[in-house]
């Protein structure tokens, strides 16, 4: 017998565990996510956060940009 209990069609959070907010992008730099969205997830319906887990590879992108580092100090003689 199978308990439905354990076999729910559920969306697992994309978090791992990395929660640090981008201070530019304003998103999770370790699951991607808005502040708003990890705050509501538990109350989210499943086609919610499908929609969200959808959109997480593209916001990938957000975080590529880099204020420049040593290279950019380095570049202006700094």
């Amino acid at each position: 017998m199978v308990d439905d209990v354990w076999n729910r069609d559920e969306v697992e959070s994309p978090c791992v565990r990395v929660c640090v907010v981008h201070p530019e992008a304003r998103i999770c730099t370790g699951c991607l996510r808005s502040i708003d969205e990890i705050t509501r997830w538990s109350k989210m319906s499943a086609d919610e956060r499908r929609a969200i887990m959808a959109t997480l590879p593209d916001r990938a992108d957000l975080l590529k940009k880099r204020r420049g580092g040593r290279a950019a100090r380095m570049a202006r003689g700094g």
